[in-house]
């Protein structure tokens, strides 16, 4: 009996301990989940500008509901998420939903204190926070870093910024941004790894950073800035794509500021590849009725031609435009480079394939504050309505940032109002086309000289160019006004025109000094991808005056006077440099023709022409061969002006003085110019082995001859003549080869180019003037 009870309590015991812990987890969860709780009321509390409609609009549950936490957890996050409450709470009391919420407050002003370098205007326009606008915290740091960001773009690196609040009634703010500028960081330094082919100084010249120097408040391009670092690094790259190196890459482009926080040193480094040149060329189509054969005359590419990516490029437009003409519309051209690493060289397959069926149907264009719209779209060779090449864009992207108009340039496909259109949307970021420049500097030929110069590239957003310019010397005075219309009528045309006034003191070598005012309006245009031909029409007043009648020499005294010059004028110029300024590879031909005649009092024909070829012998070693000439002619019953022939000196062959050769009076030592000179020269360019690439100081070493003879007619007439002071008319004038050999420095330095030439002339005449040292420096800034 007893163990009959044991067994029977033991029992209830067994099933009361889990009754008992259901119970218990039951009560413990029951406030969280409220299983079976439905919602009979939702009351909104601390609300003062929000209507209570609008916070339940928020909430994933509503009246009749059952209350879950799933839902109460996503209403927290929406109603966090609008940006109109700093804090939310949700709770329940039986039936009964209560949302308690405290508003951010309203953003009554927005202020800016301590800024110096960037204006309350410009600060305003970057920042999101308005006034009436909600303030939160997170826009708040918003605005700060975009602050941040202004100021960098500026080279203030050191600026802070610091969000302080001013509480006003009806839940208003003042929001004051307290900021602490610091100073510039500027580029000290901009140092390259890896360059063989290319020394510091010319790949310095190719990015748009300049390192800091003097007057460094004209230009903005010596301040740091992480957007431009990135533009340079492919600025370097297509330099390099286009001098023949298809495998070269830059490996990184970084900047290191000093410890002092003053200033960033720049390292790009790169990775250069071999260079090639090109191999064979084949034109490959997939469509009928194409002539494949003639369209290798659109080819820019060439074998054995060194290899350049923008002329494959240029080749792909020429080719589709050609076809497109032919009525393939929707061709695409695939160029094929096969690398032959053996021989260096890359054969091209150009391929062409019918693409997709695609229309243009709108070109929009956005961020062009000040570039009118028509000089975008000129760069296009598309219109809207045209079949969609993808190539074509291509190319019109890279025209619009050849431009130098804008900082940055996206251009984007988006499907348009049915499947075969597409609408381009070309973003635009403008930079600053303005220039004030100063340049100084000292030559042996004239002393201390200077020029200051006002130049805008993008005049008014029309795209054009107006330049006014003051130069000047101890003996030379000059003022220059130009513009040009890169695009006449939306053509390759580019019309403009100069304007001139110049006064220049002859006296230390031919007792004379001359004025000269005039106007010459020109046009240019392309002939072929490196060939450029200007045709220019020239109307000038010249006029030769304070001729000391005592010691000047006959000929200048009959020369003296006022005369007026219309002239016609042609030029063409070939040009394949590989730099525009330190060049070590390429071609620069220019011939040019002046016809004096239609009109005015003289009456001449003129011919100059120039050639200059770079050849690199070896690493960063350059030789350079030069070789002009020209000559005058007078024609009809007119000699040739004093003014019109050539004076010739230093600048030709060096070792010799300003107009120290050519034809001269012997009796005043008067120069009187030529009516015919020649000269060449041969030079040899090479880094100092001892010093480092980054002081940008080279050697060479040259050879120069040449000769000026051909004395003007009235200078041959009054040979031997007595003038009423008993001065006597000594002309000596010949052909005579004059030749000289020396070497040269040559500093890049950080306020520009400076050169110092020691000169030995080897072949002269006893009454030439020579100059053993030739300096000359001149900067922009």
């Amino acid at each position: 009996m007893t163990s009959l009870v044991n067994w029977r309590l033991s029992l209830l015991i067994a099933l009361a301990v889990p009754a008992v812990a259901l119970g218990d987890l039951a009560a413990n969860t029951a406030p969280a989940h409220a299983q079976g709780v439905i919602i009979r009321d939702i009351r909104v509390v601390g609300n003062r500008r929000v209507e209570p409609e609008t916070v339940r609009s928020y909430l994933q549950f509503t009246v009749g509901d059952a209350y879950e936490a799933g839902r109460v957890d996503r209403s927290l996050r929406a109603l966090f998420a609008t940006g109109l409450f700093s804090d939310v709470r949700i709770d329940r009391e039986g039936g009964t939903v209560i949302i308690t919420i405290a508003e951010n407050p309203i953003v009554n002003q927005v202020a800016f204190e301590g800024n110096r370098e960037v204006d309350d205007d410009a600060l305003s326009s970057e920042v999101r926070l308005k006034p009436r606008a909600v303030y939160t915290r997170a826009r708040v740091q918003s605005d700060v870093q975009r602050i941040l960001s202004v100021y960098q773009r500026q080279g203030l690196f050191a600026a802070r910024v610091e969000p302080k609040l001013i509480e006003l009634d009806q839940n208003r703010v003042n929001v004051v941004f307290e900021i602490s500028e610091g100073v510039a960081t500027k580029v000290k330094g901009i140092n390259f790894i890896g360059n063989r082919a290319f020394s510091d100084s010319q790949l310095r010249d190719v990015i748009s950073t300049s390192e800091s120097g003097w007057f460094d408040f004209l230009r903005g391009n010596s301040i740091y800035d992480p957007d431009r670092l990135s533009l340079d690094r492919e600025l370097v790259r297509q330099y390099y794509l286009k001098n023949g190196y298809p495998d070269m890459r830059v490996v990184s482009a970084g900047a290191e500021l000093d410890a002092d926080g003053s200033g960033f040193f720049i390292t790009i480094v790169v990775e250069e590849g071999e260079r090639y040149r090109f191999g064979s060329m084949s034109i490959e189509s997939q469509l009928p009725g194409i002539d494949t054969e003639g369209l290798y005359r659109e080819l820019l590419t060439s074998e054995g031609a060194t290899y350049n990516a923008f002329y494959i490029e240029k080749s792909v437009e020429r080719l589709a435009l050609t076809i497109a003409e032919q009525g393939h519309a929707f061709a695409l051209v695939r160029p094929r480079a096969i690398p032959d690493p053996e021989s260096r060289t890359i054969a091209l397959v150009y391929r062409i394939e019918e693409g997709p069926r695609v229309y243009i149907e709108r070109i929009d264009i956005s961020g062009n504050v000040r570039t009118k719209d028509h000089v975008i779209r000129r760069e296009f060779r598309l219109a809207e309505g045209d079949a969609y090449n993808p190539a074509m864009v291509d190319r019109a992207k890279k025209r619009l940032e050849a431009l130098g108009f804008f900082k940055k340039v996206n251009l984007a496909r988006r499907p348009g109002s049915a499947p075969d259109r597409v609408v381009l949307d070309v973003d635009l970021e403008e930079q600053s086309t303005g220039e004030l420049s100063f340049g100084a500097g000292y030559s042996t030929a004239e002393g201390v000289i200077g020029d200051i110069s006002i130049a805008e590239r993008n005049l008014l957003g029309n795209g054009q160019f107006l330049r006014l310019k003051l130069s000047g010397s101890l003996e030379r005075m000059q003022a220059d006004l130009s513009f040009t219309e890169p695009r006449f009528l939306d053509t390759n045309l580019a019309v403009g025109f100069d304007v001139f006034h110049k006064e220049v003191d002859q006296s230390s070598v031919s007792s004379f000094k001359y004025r000269k005012t005039g106007l010459s309006p020109r046009i240019g245009f392309p002939l072929s991808e490196n060939l450029w031909g200007q045709v220019s029409y020239l109307y000038s007043r010249d006029n030769i005056y304070d001729v000391d009648e005592a010691t000047a020499s006959r000929a200048i005294l009959e020369a003296k006077g006022a005369s007026d010059t219309s002239a016609l004028g042609l030029v063409l110029t070939y040009d394949t440099r590989n730099h525009p300024r330190t060049p070590n590879e390429g071609f620069y031909v220019t011939v040019g023709g002046d016809f004096a005649g239609l009109g005015g009092d003289v009456q001449y024909g003129r011919v100059i022409a120039e050639a200059r070829a770079y050849y690199p012998v070896a690493d960063k070693v350059t030789l350079v061969g030069r070789a002009i000439g020209g000559h005058i002619e007078g024609w009809g019953d007119d000699d040739v002006r004093l003014l019109d022939l050539f004076f010739k000196g230093g600048e030709t062959v060096r070792g010799f003085d300003r107009s120290g050769f050519g034809p001269r009076d012997l009796g005043t030592l008067d120069a009187l110019g030529g009516r015919t000179f020649w000269s060449t020269t041969a030079e040899l360019r090479f880094p100092f082995p001892f010093l480092p690439d980054e002081l940008g100081i080279s050697g060479a070493v040259f050879a120069d001859a040449g000769s000026l003879f051909g004395a003007g007619a009235f200078a041959k007439r009054l040979n031997g003549s007595i003038d009423a002071n008993g001065n006597q008319l000594v002309l000596v004038d010949d052909s005579s080869v004059r030749a000289s050999v020396g070497a040269s420095i040559l500093w890049e330095s950080p306020v520009g180019p400076i050169r110092l030439d020691f000169a030995h002339a080897l072949l002269k005449e006893t009454y030439d003037e020579d100059q053993l040292i030739r300096f000359g420096a001149a900067t922009k800034f």
